[in-house]
């Protein structure tokens, strides 16, 4: 099953790497500014895009985010062999690509955690069981886990389960991502999604998704690591983002996206 699913995987790195070679060009008027590429996985976008903004107007820089699947960005890092900063959904990558000598220093700036989505009012009155993906009444869309961080950690959880194999035999279509999985709950085309749980208090989900969940044995929380990038041309500035990024400021922001912060703390 996975090998098949790397297969899908593979044309979207090839699309992450054609779309960075476009996010790399300059601005002639930013062409005297340092420019850093930050690679981050779409669930945590929308708190580093404030972060780097941030960065950018204290320190007269010019910061390039380019978002996707964790393991797609990482391919195109790789391709590239250019940018600053990676941050996938989830700690596995560090550790399978480690050896590759790319991923050096790290900070800590977080937690987020697998649940259950389901439309607001739960119209199929869905539980925080496991079997409930396999419900004949219940249509459901699921992350391939070759793309994206919650694709390889919603595999995690239905190995441990033992449903593996006729959860994806049985869901509608596999996506790439967090961003396509709320994107397939609001079109209608799943009654059910495993997410982040971040992603249900972004602006465009949280009037329409319901979050369920999940047993903390069944969906541990994930540690987000920020990771400067050994080939970084601007390392004093990519610093500069993660001790934003760890700092009270910094964690502020997570907290305020849905994301539990390095010290446990949350705001919803």
């Amino acid at each position: 099953m996975l090998q098949s699913l790397s297969r899908i995987a593979r044309p979207l790195a090839l699309f992450a790497a054609l779309m960075l070679v476009g996010a790399c060009r300059r601005n002639p008027r930013q062409a005297d500014k340092k420019e850093l590429l930050v690679y981050t996985g779409i669930t945590m976008a929308k708190p580093m895009a404030e972060i780097t903004a941030a960065i950018e107007q204290k320190h007269n820089v010019s910061i390039v985010m380019t978002q996707g699947g964790s393991e797609d960005l990482y391919i195109s890092l790789r391709s590239a062999g250019k940018g600053d900063l990676y941050m996938p959904g989830s700690t596995s990558y560090r550790k399978k690509h480690f050896a590759e000598g790319l991923l050096g220093e790290f900070v800590s700036v977080g937690y987020n955690q697998a649940v259950f989505m389901v439309p607001k009012g739960n119209p199929k009155g869905i539980t925080a069981n496991i079997d409930q993906m396999l419900r004949d009444d219940v249509a459901i869309v699921l992350c391939n886990p070759e793309s994206g961080s919650i694709g390889r950690e919603t595999a995690g959880i239905l190995e441990a389960a033992g449903v593996f194999e006729e959860a994806f035999r049985r869901c509608e279509y596999l996506t790439t991502d967090s961003r396509n999985l709320n994107k397939a709950l609001r079109n209608g085309d799943a009654d059910l999604i495993v997410n982040w749980r971040a992603t249900a208090f972004f602006p465009e989900n949280k009037e329409s998704t319901e979050i369920i969940d999940l047993p903390s044995g069944m969906a541990r929380p994930k540690e987000l690591q920020l990771t400067l990038l050994k080939f970084s041309q601007h390392p004093d500035i990519a610093r500069k983002v993660m001790a934003y990024a760890a700092s009270p400021a910094g964690q502020a922001i997570f907290r305020k996206y849905g994301f539990v912060d390095a010290q446990g703390k949350s705001e919803k």
